[in-house]
């Protein structure tokens, strides 16, 4: 048995690449990807209560309750299960939205991982995935819980070895939506297929992203942020995260990181920007296990 309050970080992701391979009958994209977990993380919190209902505190100011992907994800599980038990719910929000860095998608992943603890539900991590399915294509990985070369629409995942790496993040502060950049006709869908075995022979030469041109056309502050980067660390290889508007790189063990930590502190106004660490697991799981 769980205690009646659980707390869970919720990490970020980057997409080391994107590349678009085709799209289904349905209209949803194929995508190649690797998914890198990061340690900017949102804190999630979630605690049993009497009342057979899903009660969220301090709700994202213009975020409605049929929208908010904690509330649905609970609200999932508890139809899926049947059950007549009740939650509250808060979240610390750290990581942007509409950021490309899965925050949202994390948020949901770990209130099905943690409400699968707390409310003693023992569903396996295929079913959890499934369940995410619905609530969006990022959401399995979260619940998958480690690095993962992803295929499909982003539901086929299979677990990959990566070296633990600090990144450079930049968000720009200009959100871009997902449908946006997806249903825009100048992006390409054709990229050829690699293997796992290619990434991990030269994992640079596979650094970009197919939904990146069409992102800063839309979007200028994209354009902005990758300059940025190259400018503050030379050599590098910024590249968006997603489908925007967040990009990053990834630092040589040599860079300057006290220098850059200022640089960031001096960025155009409303602009996020952080040095994270790459992750092997993500931590919610730690925490229920560790409970």
């Amino acid at each position: 048995m769980m205690s009646d309050a659980i707390e869970l970080h919720c990490p970020a992701k980057l997409n080391l690449f994107l590349h678009i391979v085709g799209r289904r009958h349905d209209g949803y994209h194929l995508l190649q990807s690797v998914f890198q977990l990061i340690d900017w993380c949102d804190v999630l919190t979630l605690k049993r209560i009497p009342e057979n209902e899903v009660r969220r505190i301090d709700p994202i100011p213009g975020v409605p309750s049929e929208q908010d992907l904690v509330v649905r994800a609970a609200k999932l599980l508890k139809g899926h299960c049947k059950i007549d038990r009740g939650v509250e719910i808060g979240l610390q929000k750290n990581i942007p939205m509409g950021a490309g860095l899965g925050g949202g998608s994390s948020d949901a992943a770990s209130t099905l991982i943690g409400l699968n603890a707390l409310w003693d539900l023992n569903l396996d991590i295929a079913a959890l995935c499934q369940l995410g399915l619905k609530l969006g294509a990022d959401v399995p990985f979260f619940i998958f819980g480690q690095n993962a070369f992803v295929e499909g629409v982003g539901e086929k995942l299979q677990a990959i070895s990566l070296e633990t790496q600090d990144f450079v993040v930049i968000f720009p502060n200009q959100g871009i939506a997902t449908a946006q950049i997806f249903q825009d006709p100048q992006l390409t869908r054709d990229h050829a297929p690699i293997t796992i075995d290619r990434f991990l022979a030269s994992p640079r030469s596979y650094q970009s992203n197919d939904c990146q041109a069409v992102a800063v056309q839309k979007c200028p502050e994209v354009k902005q942020a990758l300059d940025w980067i190259y400018k503050a660390v030379p050599n590098s290889a910024p590249c968006m995260s997603g489908s925007g508007s967040s990009v990053f790189a990834a630092l040589d063990p040599k860079t300057d990181t006290a220098k850059l930590e200022i640089l960031l502190q001096n960025l155009p106004k409303g602009w996020i920007g952080r040095i994270v660490r790459g992750l092997n697991k993500n931590p919610a799981y730690n925490l229920i296990s560790s409970d």
